[in-house]
């Protein structure tokens, strides 16, 4: 009898798991695939079944690749800062310095700010008459249009997401940072290891699997922004800031065409997925 229990409790530990992931993931997963597979275009209460026809309608529509180049603009720009700068700023809070709490306290309290709060302080900010264009103003130059440019309102959305962000990103570097061997730290400053050499032989080698985790996490993260997006911009001007996500909003629920939406929702999860891959192979790479 023990023996039997020994055998199958893994999988008694592993089955709550299992049943949210069928609930919550895989059934609307597959769901969402037998919907884009049809055409709620014309009849929302009665679709009809028409194959691949939402996704090739994707791969020629022009807006489409648009949103999907915003999409990989958004995650080229943002992922490489939210993994630096939380990994320098765990570094320098790890240091014994006097009011490192406060310092933490500061450098978390944007993660714990609603992400519509904090959107909708930085629309006010943006401004056409905010705070930043007088402060432009100040200095002899002419307003910038952050949210009604096209040249500037994608990337006026990537620096709340990345405010937003650093503070969680540090403390999971800075969890890391406690389990590092302080002998080895000893024995490079013995070396003549100055600061920077100390933290680049030791600390980075051993955060390369949290460097994983938040590549990995923060790069899903920039594929699927949304709240940002939905209350800063509305995906305008002319697209300019409209990300895969909001569009897979907007077609589902302005225009209720949910098999456009679902077809775009597919590529999305195959998106993320690859990445997901990507990431995890190359810093599992680095162990070797």
């Amino acid at each position: 009898m023990i023996s039997y229990y020994k055998k199958y409790a893994p999988y008694l530990f592993l089955l709550p798991a299992a049943i949210v992931l069928g609930l919550f993931f895989f059934l609307p997963f597959f769901d969402t695939m037998i919907l884009s597979f049809k055409d709620y275009s014309t009849n929302i209460y009665n679709p009809s079944w028409i194959g691949v026809s939402n996704y090739i309608y994707l791969m020629k529509s022009p807006e489409f690749y648009k949103i999907i180049l915003n999409t990989f603009i958004f995650l080229v720009c943002a992922v490489p800062l939210l993994v630096i700068i939380p990994l320098i700023l765990a570094i320098m809070i790890n240091q014994k310095i006097k009011g490192i709490t406060i310092y933490k306290l500061l450098i978390y309290l944007p993660v714990i700010v609603s992400i519509v709060v904090a959107a909708i302080a930085f629309k006010w900010l943006y401004a056409q008459n905010g705070i930043l264009n007088y402060v432009i103003g100040l200095i002899g130059l002419k307003p910038i249009g952050w949210l009604t440019d096209p040249r500037f309102s994608l990337y006026s959305v990537i620096i709340v997401t990345v405010w937003k962000g650093l503070g969680y990103y540090m403390m999971i570097y800075l969890a890391a940072l406690m389990s590092a061997p302080k002998d080895l730290y000893e024995a490079c400053e013995i070396d003549g290891a100055n600061f920077i050499q100390k933290h680049l032989t030791v600390s980075i080698p051993h955060l390369m699997p949290t460097l994983a985790l938040v590549t990995t996490i923060s790069s899903i993260s920039a594929l699927k922004v949304f709240a940002e997006i939905y209350v800063m911009t509305k995906g305008g001007p002319l697209n300019s800031s409209k990300t895969i996500v909001y569009y897979i909003y907007e077609r589902a629920f302005e225009n209720l065409d949910l098999g456009i939406a679902s077809a775009a929702a597919v590529i999305l999860l195959c998106i993320v997925m690859v990445f997901s891959i990507i990431n995890v192979v190359f810093f599992e790479g680095k162990k070797y």
